[in-house]
């Protein structure tokens, strides 16, 4: 799963240029979003089943909030999604926003990938 996130947030440095970037990395928030209303579901019916507020729903669905990690568990229950999709994507998100910007980005993914690599 982990290799699989390095390889998309790659992807993603490889291919498109920052402002590109920007668009796609709140790939969890456009997920959840897509999950809810495949379900018909309203932000402020799931909102009350995540016991959060609806505009915190809201501002995760936009990426201008992020979900604490036991929230995206409780997405995938909700929306019977698959679990570790939603964490990857989540955790994607996470690492995009703490490299975003730094010249040496791609190479410290490459030096992570690698440790997580050998530790298998």
């Amino acid at each position: 799963m982990i290799i699989v996130l390095f390889s998309i947030v790659f992807l993603y440095l490889s291919i498109f240029d920052k402002s590109k970037i920007k668009q796609v990395i709140n790939q969890f928030g456009e997920k959840i979003k897509q999950l809810r209303e495949a379900n018909s579901l309203l932000q402020r019916q799931v909102a009350s089943e995540l016991q959060i507020d609806t505009p915190m729903l809201s501002k995760i669905e936009r990426g201008e909030r992020k979900a604490k990690k036991e929230q995206v568990l409780q997405f995938a229950k909700l929306y019977k999604a698959d679990h570790d999709e939603l964490l990857t994507l989540w955790l994607a998100d996470q690492l995009y926003e703490v490299i975003e910007g730094e010249p040496m980005a791609d190479e410290a993914l490459k030096s992570v990938s690698k440790k997580i690599k050998k530790s298998k």
